[in-house]
């Protein structure tokens, strides 16, 4: 019954002090204004306002609607301003999943530009899923997923956008870290520190280790980045990071990067995104900014 005209036409007669202006400032002429209010008058079997000769008077019902018409308004004007965001790509949430430990820091590179261009839009980051990133992706669970192993699949489109090495860790005072690389018979004697991620997903037993037949002496898993490093600086083992992890580390530690075999692992971190979203524009700027930083 009751629209937003009706409102913007009592704020006006508030604003403006007569029908006349108050007709003006909405573009409309006065019997258009005084028809459109009878009607709602006729609606509600009330009247909103009288008049005595050029003087308008506010009944009680004239009064409380130019009331809510002024509280309601401007709630009313602010959903419109973040919905026109909206539709400009201004506002949101965008989810993504992480499938990489380490993954998650060099996206702290990439966030901080992200929200600068986009201050409206927030990021959410998970790193737990119930059945696997992939079928979150699917589920639109998240808009992003992060992981270094692309599985393909119909529907999803995986980005390349930052290559990388994975490279053993050793304390700076080891043997092997005067090696220009390792060979997998040189860890048979060695505790290996890792994520708590499954073999056959772990890049050094898959592509240096197994093929050669060889495990290390021991295999234990960590889940903390720090507490791993600390592992190698106690002289309790070797790890295996990324390398411009390792160096950004190495800054403050007394570890050392030693490539696994004499052509290396050789990554990329890549970004799956739904086909259907390639155009979306906060995707396309987050991919643009993890391919620059």
């Amino acid at each position: 019954m009751i629209d937003r005209m009706h409102l913007r036409i009592m704020r006006e007669i508030e604003r403006q002090g007569s029908l006349t202006a108050a007709a003006q400032a909405l573009h409309l002429t006065q019997p258009a204004l005084s028809h459109t209010m009878k009607k709602l008058e006729a609606q509600l079997g009330a009247p909103l306002w009288v008049k005595e000769g050029r003087h308008l008077s506010l009944t009680q019902a004239g009064i409380y609607l130019q009331r809510e018409a002024s509280r309601l308004l401007p709630q009313l004007e602010r959903v419109d301003q973040v919905l026109h965001e909206f539709a400009l790509g201004e506002k949101g949430t965008m989810g993504i999943g992480m499938e990489c430990h380490p993954c998650y820091q060099w996206l702290l590179t990439v966030v901080a530009p992200f929200l600068k261009r986009w201050p409206g839009v927030d990021v959410d980051v998970k790193q737990q899923f119930q059945f696997g990133g992939l079928a979150a992706l699917f589920n639109h669970e998240i808009d992003v997923l992060v992981t270094p192993d692309p599985v393909r699949r119909e529907g999803i489109v995986f980005e390349p956008v930052f290559p990388y090495e994975q490279v053993l860790v050793v304390h700076q005072a080891s043997p092997l870290a005067q090696c220009d690389y390792v060979t997998p018979e040189q860890l048979l004697d060695q505790t290996l520190y890792t994520y708590p991620v499954a073999t056959d997903r772990l890049d050094i037993f898959q592509h240096f280790l197994l093929p050669a037949y060889c495990t290390p002496k021991r295999h234990k898993t960590l889940e903390d980045t720090e507490m791993l490093l600390q592992m190698v600086v106690a002289h309790r083992g070797v790890a295996t990071l990324p390398q411009w992890l390792v160096e950004r580390y190495a800054e403050t530690l007394p570890i050392s990067p030693v490539r696994l075999g004499a052509k290396g692992i050789h990554k990329h971190i890549h970004l799956g995104i739904r086909t259907a979203s390639a155009e979306d524009r906060h995707i396309q700027t987050l991919i643009e900014t993890a391919r620059t930083v």
